[in-house]
C-alpha cells in the first residue's frame, strides 16, 4: 500500500499532538491503527517490547522515529500513520529528541522493505545535511498539507 494512501484509508494522520514520553508517542499513532483495524493492540505491545528490549532502534534519523515491529505481531493489513508532536519526546538512550514519527505496519517483510522505502523518498532532502527534511511535515497543519508534501516529495505534482 502507498504512503499518502494508507493515511487517507486509515485516517491516520495526527498532527501537533501532545505527548508526556515516547510510549505515549507511539501509543498515538498505533491506536489510530487499532481503530481503523489495520493492526491489533497487541501490535502497539510488540513495539513497547522491542524497543524495552533492544534500545531505540525505531530512531532512524535525527527528530525522526518510525515505530514498528514484526508483522506476527498483529498487523493486519500493511498501514501507516504519520504523527507529528508540539514538543519532542526522548528515547532512553538517545540524544536528539524526537517529534515526527511514522508507524510502520507491514503483513510481510516485503511489505515493510517496501513502506520502509517508500517513507525514506518522501522524507530525502538533498539539500540537508541529514538527508531528511521534517521541517516539510513539522510545517503541516491539515491533512491536505500532507498529502502535497507526499505528493511533491514522490514527483506527483510540481
Amino acid at each position: 500500500m502507498k504512503f499518502k494512501q494508507s493515511l487517507i484509508d486509515n485516517h491516520s494522520i495526527l498532527l501537533q499532538a501532545h505527548a508526556t514520553d515516547w510510549r505515549d508517542a507511539i501509543r498515538l499513532g498505533t491506536d489510530m491503527l487499532i481503530a481503523s483495524g489495520a493492526v491489533e493492540p497487541r501490535y502497539h505491545d510488540a513495539i513497547i517490547s522491542s524497543i524495552e528490549q533492544m534500545g531505540p532502534y525505531i530512531v532512524i534519523a535525527p527528530q525522526f522515529a518510525m515505530p514498528h515491529a514484526r508483522p506476527e505481531n498483529g498487523v493486519n493489513r500493511t498501514a501507516f500513520a504519520l504523527v507529528t508532536l508540539d514538543a519532542p519526546v526522548t528515547f532512553d538512550g538517545e540524544d536528539e529528541p524526537v517529534d515526527v514519527l511514522v508507524t510502520l505496519a507491514g503483513s510481510s517483510s516485503d511489505e515493510h522493505m517496501e513502506g520502509l522505502m517508500e517513507v525514506t523518498k518522501v522524507l530525502e532532502d538533498d539539500d540537508s545535511d541529514t538527508g531528511v527534511d521534517l521541517d516539510k511535515l513539522r510545517a503541516c497543519r491539515s491533512r491536505e498539507d500532507v498529502y502535497r508534501v507526499i505528493e511533491a516529495a514522490l514527483g506527483l505534482i510540481a
